[in-house]
């Protein structure tokens, strides 16, 4: 049986990701990024069986397009094209027009433009990267999978924000949560390692990287998660500040601060690195930490602290726990933190295995900690946005 690939975009304002992926066994064919866009060290680098290459982009302009050119340059280079059924589009903002993958006409196009009020960093580049490729690819059918879309399943009291009504019947102010696809991989892999069916478990799926979010997933559906409106809300992440008293904006707009540099703080320049002072990145923290840096101590601390508590509130839409999972770059392979984190739920019984969450790192499952007073387990999966974008395309095939 001839393979079906999928060549999978997630475009960024200043960056697009792409790879080809087998949507059968998940594996990435090839694997790249184009980077830097508008500056001066702009360049794609791709990976394809452990060789890595690059390219300098010389243009100033059009990075999206130039960035789509050289990945069909590529395909073809590798004679791949054959074998690629359809691409595949990771958009971050779906609002509540879109609960599920959808194929790609003009009408889906402008819909994604519409909703750039609500995602204004995200939207409009995941609207360039999809018509970059629809001139690319003009013969092979083109999916939307979005971030959001696996929280429209939230019931209205989740995401329901306390603000008079009309704010969210007539500007859809709500939480909408982003990392979907994320947390629907890995609360399905979670129920396989488990030896049941996704429809039977109850899963808090804790994504942490420089984005962090929680999910509470009950019956394979989201019905909590911590990002809000925006992806600023819910844990303290690498520059984001994550919950704040909304009154310490009022209050530093009335200290002079201009309303573009409150949001640039909270969102770039807060989280570990403003804590810390130091670094945006985890391995930073944890090397300073252990080098004694106070700053980065209590970033350690207060990120820990808030990604427990985040965890222990969401057995409140659970009707039981089957398994908490680490996902993302920091959740994978930050053992220390990890470590933090499952001592501080100590109240709801859970015990480490120091071994195995040692080893659980680089891209390996297990089994890190128990909890014998919930029947619980505590689990470290990789995640793999990309399969789930690639599988969803080809189901919509």
């Amino acid at each position: 049986m001839p393979k079906s690939f999928v060549l999978v975009i997630n475009s960024g304002s200043s960056s697009l990701k792409f790879a080809i992926i087998d949507s059968a066994s998940g594996e990435a064919i090839v694997s790249g990024l184009g980077e830097c866009f508008g500056l001066p060290e702009a360049v794609i680098s791709w990976k394809y069986q452990g060789t890595k290459s690059q390219q300098v982009i010389e243009i100033k302009d059009n990075h999206h397009e130039y960035t789509i050119e050289k990945v069909v340059d590529l395909i073809e280079s590798l004679a791949l094209s054959k074998q690629l059924v359809a691409v595949g589009h990771r958009i971050v903002h779906g609002g509540e027009k879109f609960t599920s993958t959808v194929r790609i006409d003009d009408k889906v196009l402008a819909e994604i433009d519409a909703l750039s009020s609500l995602a204004p960093l995200h939207n409009p580049a995941g609207v360039k990267g999809i018509k970059a490729a629809l001139n690319a690819f003009p013969s092979l059918p083109q999916f939307a999978v979005f971030d959001t879309a696996f929280h429209q399943s939230m019931p209205d009291k989740a995401f329901t924000y306390g603000i008079p009504q009309p704010l969210y019947k007539e500007h859809g102010i709500r939480r909408y949560g982003f990392h979907g696809t994320s947390h629907y991989y890995v609360s399905r892999e979670a129920a396989k390692m488990l030896g049941q069916t996704v429809e039977k478990s109850n899963i808090i799926s804790v994504h942490l990287g420089n984005g962090a979010s929680v999910c509470a997933v009950s019956a394979g559906r989201s019905v909590d998660t911590s990002m809000g409106f925006t992806p600023l809300a819910g844990l303290m992440m690498g520059t984001r500040c994550g919950d704040l008293d909304s009154g310490i904006i009022e209050f530093l707009i009335k200290k002079g601060w201009s309303q573009e540099s409150v949001f640039e703080t909270l969102n770039k320049k807060s989280g570990f690195l403003g804590v810390s002072g130091l670094t945006s990145d985890a391995r930073g923290i944890l090397e300073a930490m252990e080098g004694g840096h106070k700053g980065a101590k209590l970033a350690f601390d207060v990120f820990t602290y808030r990604v427990a508590k985040y965890i222990a509130s969401y057995l409140v839409p659970l009707d039981k726990l089957d398994a908490i999972v680490f996902t993302g770059g920091i959740g994978e392979n930050a053992q220390p933190i990890r470590s933090e984190i499952i001592k501080n739920l100590k109240l709801l019984g859970f015990v480490e295995d120091a071994v195995a969450n040692q080893a659980a790192r680089f891209g390996q499952s297990g089994i890190i900690a128990k909890s014998e007073l919930l029947g619980a387990v505590v689990m470290v999966i990789p995640t793999n946005e990309e399969y789930v974008i690639a599988q969803q395309s080809v189901e919509l095939l």
